[in-house]
């Protein structure tokens, strides 16, 4: 074996090098040397190290806390209000309320403000929702007289980081600031307090601004820790393999499922360079920097941590199918384990048994971490060192790096060195280098499923592992079982939806129409109500398939979380029937609209439909519908009813924050009996809290519209063509009983228009008619209405129209029109020409034939276009797809927006006081 000085001086010599590496160590006999180890282990195994490894569990940290270390959850809790939430955890629908705090663009003053700061800048998908700094928020009558002038002139904001603060508060009458708080003890503090659901909100809006996640959530307060699979089970991303246009080029899938390789980084003992540092330069792209991981130069990175050491995050890389874009041909996983491995053995074992390599980064490695090392020799895993020898003691590394060769099968190049003077772009494209070696060769691929199955042996707790989330599951996976074909189950198991829903549909839209003709033939009145009563019989004469009455039973259970659990699954387990066929990479939004004419069926879609939760709701709307309806015929004696709680179940899940239909997006009609029954429904749920304002939202699909009312009120209405029903939605907001005075409204009802307006006209003019009278019905439920257009002069037709028809009734919502960014260009500010151009009529002469037999009301449009607002907002990405995050220009806006229309409410420009009851009528009236 060669000297240890020669060592010491080979490592050291040449440090400025690109990547430079510690000279191989090759022992005249590798026998030897692992005798020598065993014998140095056997030495070392009377010292007290402080762990004690056997059974997969680290005894020194699970069952023998120290009570200090007890004390620091309870005391992070209780300063930032988070200790009632213990018992009774924070739910998803706490989160959503409107509130005063929901119409300003607040700064947190107290440590006790930052858990509802954060969630409302991640709700809004804001960049800087991990900034904890807060704001001292003096009175000017509190300030010292000889301070006051110079007290003006400063900002009052405390950053820890800076050296400086001590004088900027050094005159001690001014109140001092609390405490600041680690962005990532933040995070730990309200990931324990929040149920699964929130937590997975809050993890998927994350995802959304590429923020790493976290994967095992420690919890040293009550002795465990949770690997948040569950949690995870929300995000999806998409990724384009190389060539861009080859067929199969474009993925979607969970990122739960998908394996890749995988590489983990720890810290061992100390180190003077920054894993979170060096992950974001790997995952970042040639000029610029992402913060993925939070660190230690960000604001707030140096705050000591709490409650978070032992937290492990989790991040992607997934390639655009551009090799000037990607970092790496293939998609991959990270890991970072937050603390040193020796204090957080478990953590660290999970990653060397899920990670195809490990990167080690330390100063020294003493006895102790030696030893951690050394109980790794029967792991298959590839490890890698990044040393820093100027901080650490030389020849001790070395002598134990000698010693660890043989055991963990390493050789020179596992050995990497960094220090000041070292090229940092260099050094990250020899660790990527070395990743895509590890890539290319036979190794170790998981998915986050794999993770927790490894976890659930270390003895981890798995989020998912709950009997209600598991029997939801099973259920889930009963009905699914019977899928092979999905157009052959709707016909067969789905049997209301088909050919008589259509044709029922048809049939009362020619009978409502009756009503507007001044001397309709009774004769063909009573034809019309003939076949829909017999349309209705035949299908009231169905029995509900066993999938749906799965289904229901599924929605009906006792236990909420139960039925939240089991309509979880059910969209995912829904979402993945389609997807392991080949795809071609999507369109862009532009090109995404349906071409001009249409399809000759009105009903038939202009997109295929994915099966998805909906279709089971909408089964069960026909049930109820076609029942009510002989009900009413006096065809079916009321104490017959088979189906009248149909509308209370649904409820529930509207309650619950499920976006019911509205209109059904098969038949492209209001079942209004089924609707109706909804209401009312939700009017006795409601009791006195019942006063309703809409807000709709209407564009072609493809104009972000979905995106747009998802970032400014946090719901769940389907976004992207792939996966987005063609139905109009609704989905309740619960505005908070201290607001709902000030605000005029206990609820906000917000309806997205999906997929029913296509923007183009049907050559006979029977789909644009359909359309037509389908925005003018939405509309007129609505007491504020936004139209997204992708375009300025990208008016729909059918939305114009409907402005129109709404002009002669009498009824002016309060309109707001969203110009969106989606070609990423310079947003020009609007103007008072801009509304203008909005409105200018259009240059097709087919459009102009339509709006002209209303009168001809480009005048009024025009002057509505100058009495309204037309907001102008950025590009939602900044960077590009799919390892973009949401831009802060993106979120500031929509942010904006938002404000604008709940001041609005308040002021009473939306025309609201309107309850459920009102509503109903209004809705048949339409």
């Amino acid at each position: 074996m060669a000297s240890p000085g020669i060592e010491v001086e080979l490592l050291v010599k040449g440090h400025s090098d690109l990547g430079e590496v510690a000279p191989e160590v090759k022992p005249s006999d590798s026998q030897t040397s692992v005798a020598i180890a065993d014998l140095e282990w056997r030495e070392m195994e009377g010292d007290d190290c402080g762990f004690h490894y056997g059974d997969g569990t680290n005894e020194a940290q699970d069952n023998d806390f120290p009570t200090v270390e007890r004390s620091r959850l309870q005391e992070m809790l209780s300063l930032l209000g988070l200790e009632t939430y213990q018992a009774q955890k924070l739910t998803l629908q706490d989160s959503l309320q409107i509130s005063f705090d929901s119409m300003k663009n607040w700064a947190p003053q107290v440590p006790k403000d930052l858990p509802w700061h954060f969630l409302r800048k991640l709700q809004a998908l804001n960049a800087e929702a991990r900034n904890t700094t807060m704001v001292l928020d003096v009175p000017p009558e509190a300030w010292p007289a000889e301070k006051e002038s110079q007290a003006e002139e400063e900002m009052m904001y405390w950053d820890p980081a800076e050296d400086v603060a001590a004088d900027i508060y050094s005159f001690s009458e001014l109140p001092m600031p609390d405490t600041p708080v680690n962005p990532l003890d933040l995070l730990c503090a309200l990931l324990l307090s929040s149920d699964t659901f929130l937590q997975q909100e809050v993890l998927l809006k994350m995802s959304l601004c590429q923020f790493a996640l976290p994967l095992v959530l420690p919890d040293s307060e009550n002795h465990y820790h949770t690997f948040l699979l569950w949690a995870l089970r929300g995000v999806v991303r998409t990724w384009w393999f190389q060539p861009l246009r080859s067929l199969g080029s474009f993925r979607e899938d969970s990122v739960v499922l998908s394996r890749v390789p995988t590489f983990a980084f720890v810290r061992m003992d100390v180190s003077s360079n920054s894993k979170s540092q060096l992950l974001n330069a790997i995952l970042s792209p040639a000029r610029r920097q992402w913060d993925c991981f939070w660190h230690r130069d960000l604001n707030l990175g140096t705050n000591p941590r709490e409650i978070s050491d032992g937290l492990v995050e989790i991040s992607w890389f997934f390639p655009s199918g551009k090799e000037d874009l990607d970092v790496f041909p293939e998609p991959m996983a990270f890991l970072n384990l937050r603390g040193d491995i020796g204090s957080h053995w478990l953590q660290f074992k999970l990653l060397t048994e899920v990670s195809s390599a490990v990167f080690i980064l330390t100063d020294n490695i003493s006895k102790k971490e030696y030893k951690l090392l050394y109980s790794m020799k029967e792991s298959t895993t590839k490890y890698y060192f990044i040393l820093s020898p100027y901080r650490g003691k030389r020849n001790t590394n070395l002598r134990f790096l000698n010693r660890l060769i043989p055991v963990l099968k390493i050789d020179h190049s596992h050995v990497l060195v960094k220090v000041s003077s070292t090229d940092s772009e260099g050094f990250v494209r020899r660790i990527r280098a070395i990743m895509c070696s590890v890539a290319r060769s036979p190794c170790r691929r998981v998915s986050v499923e794999d993770m927790a199955h490894a976890a659930r042996k270390l003895g981890l707790r798995v989020d998912e592992d709950f009997e209600e989330c598991q029997k939801a599951k099973d259920r889930m996976e009963k009905i699914l079982r019977k899928i092979k074909d999905v157009d052959a189950y709707k016909r067969d198991e789905l049997r209301l939806q088909g050919e008589p829903a259509r044709r029922a549909a048809q049939a009362e839209r020619e009978f409502c129409q009756l009503q507007w003709v001044p001397e309709p033939p009774e004769k063909h009145r009573a034809e019309l109500r003939r076949r829909v009563l017999e349309l209705r019989v035949q299908q009231n004469g169905q029995e509900p398939t066993s999938g749906v009455q799965e289904f229901i039973l599924g929605i009906s259970s006792p236990s909420p979380s139960e039925r939240q659990y089991f309509l979880r699954w059910m969209e995912w387990g829904l979402a993945r029937l389609g997807q392991p066929r080949p795809r071609q990479p999507p369109e862009t939004l532009l090109t995404l609209r349906p071409k001009l004419g249409g399809p000759s069926d009105l009903t038939e879609p202009l997109w295929p439909e994915p099966l998805g939760v909906e279709h089971f709701l909408r089964e069960m709307g026909q049930f109820y519908e076609a029942e009510s309806c002989l009900i009413e015929a006096g065809r079916l004696p009321a104490g017959q009813r088979r189906f009248a709680h149909f509308p209370g179940v649904a409820v529930e899940l509207l309650l619950g924050g499920l976006p019911l239909e509205l209109v059904d997006g098969a038949t492209l009609s209001i079942p209004v009996r089924w609707v109706t029954g909804l209401l009312k429904e939700l009017h006795a749920r409601l009791d006195r809290r019942s006063r309703l304002v809409v807000l709709s939202a209407l564009g072609v699909p493809g104009t972000g519209k979905s995106t747009l009312l998802n970032t400014m009120f946090g719901l769940k209405f389907a976004t992207g063509r792939s996966c987005s029903p063609r139905g109009a939605f609704m989905q309740l907001l619960p505005v908070a009983e201290g607001f709902s005075q000030d605000l005029g409204c206990d609820q906000i009802l917000v309806i997205d228009s999906g997929g029913l307006i296509s923007g183009a006209l049907a050559s006979a003019g029977d789909r644009f008619e359909l359309e037509a009278s389908l925005a003018t019905l939405l509309m007129g439920l609505s007491n504020v209405t936004v139209v997204s257009l992708a375009e300025t002069k990208d008016i729909p037709p059918a939305v114009l129209h409907a402005f129109l028809r709404l002009e002669k009734m009498g009824h002016m919502p309060n309109y707001q029109f969203v110009y969106q960014n989606l070609h990423d260009l310079p947003v020009p500010s609007p103007k008072p020409r801009d509304r203008r151009q909005l409105l200018d009529p259009p240059s097709d002469l087919s459009r102009a034939t339509h709006l002209e037999k209303q009168g001809g009301g480009f005048r009024t449009l025009a002057g509505l276009a100058e009495r309204q607002h037309v907001w102008h907002i950025p590009a939602l990405w900044h960077g590009a797809p799919p390892m973009a995050a949401v831009s802060l220009g993106y979120s500031e806006a929509i942010f904006e927006l938002k404000r604008c229309l709940l001041e609005n409410i308040r002021n009473g420009l939306s025309n609201q006081n309107q309850n459920i009851q009102q509503l109903i009528e209004l809705l048949r009236r339409l």
